[in-house]
């Protein structure tokens, strides 16, 4: 979450602001950034700038940040942009009390009439960085997938891991489960799942990348199936940590890795990148529904 924000904010911000953020000198300290991009708050235009307030969520890494990373709307006229401004200009309000993913800390926050200057922003559906290399060209909301899908399959991944080491630790024991042929046939099952899920996934990126190579931006169908993709592994290694959690028996409830993924699965399955809204956005485009649609942020317009 941290390598977005971060990466991101230095890519698209403008050359001085980017400068002061990341100063290119030896050993020298660069700003770390965490916060909330889906709901933004309010900016009210002033000399120079904007007058901000809002409350935002999830901002993931935020123990690590020095400066924050928001969406704002731009009073009047409607655009989203978004900011980068010293941690210390905000509220944390430290409410992670939840299931799993616990150690992200991605806290809730919120400032009120705090002055931002209009460099310190940037257009949030830009494709356009100042700073950066082709991947940048894929925008904010795309970058935010390839960290999203990627947590799943590493998800997905671990858990069979230390499944496989359950049921080496327990074969051959009177009674073990893990012994059958059914257990076998859905080990292999979440196997192949999972894979071809990776695959997939793969086969996505690498179409992107040859777009991105080409000097060209990901077409409408492109960012479709980036969406789509991040959602499918996301259900995919949902089907594998039940299977994980149907065969691991006790290491499930106790405390230990299957117990830790298994609730970090079951939080973070529930982003909003992978709802069924945008499930229902991908049906749309790809149906033929919406031909002449567009993607905004993970809105069809």
């Amino acid at each position: 979450a941290l390598q977005l924000m971060t990466g991101t904010t230095a890519a698209y911000l403008a050359a001085d602001a980017a400068a002061d953020l990341f100063p290119d000198v030896p050993n020298g300290k660069y700003a770390l950034l965490s916060g909330h991009g889906t709901r933004p708050g309010r900016a009210v235009p002033a000399e120079g700038g904007y007058r901000v307030s809002g409350q935002w969520q999830f901002a993931s890494g935020m123990a690590h940040a020095t400066h924050i990373h928001s969406a704002i709307q731009v009073e009047d006229t409607g655009e989203l942009r978004v900011l980068a401004m010293p941690k210390s200009q905000v509220t944390l309000d430290g409410n992670w009390d939840v299931l799993g993913l616990r150690a992200t800390h991605s806290i809730d926050y919120h400032c009120t009439d705090v002055y931002v200057p209009h460099e310190y922003t940037y257009d949030a559906t830009t494709s356009t960085p100042v700073n950066g290399g082709a991947v940048y060209r894929i925008g904010l909301v795309n970058m935010s997938a390839i960290g999203h899908t990627g947590w799943a399959l590493g998800v997905g991944r671990r858990l069979l891991d230390e499944l496989k080491r359950v049921a080496a630790a327990r074969t051959g024991s009177r009674g073990a489960a893990v012994d059958t042929s059914q257990f076998h046939a859905e080990y292999a099952t979440a196997e192949a799942g999972l894979r071809a899920a990776r695959a997939w996934v793969n086969d996505v990126w690498q179409d992107v990348e040859k777009t991105l190579d080409r000097g060209e931006l990901p077409s409408t169908e492109q960012d479709t199936l980036i969406r789509l993709v991040l959602n499918h592994t996301t259900s995919t290694v949902c089907e594998v940590g039940r299977t994980v959690h149907r065969w691991a028996g006790s290491a499930a409830i106790r405390r230990g890795p299957v117990d830790r993924f298994l609730r970090d699965l079951g939080t973070g399955a529930q982003h909003i990148t992978s709802s069924p809204v945008v499930l229902q956005n991908c049906g749309k485009w790809l149906s033929g529904a919406r031909p002449d649609a567009r993607w905004s942020f993970l809105d069809l317009t």
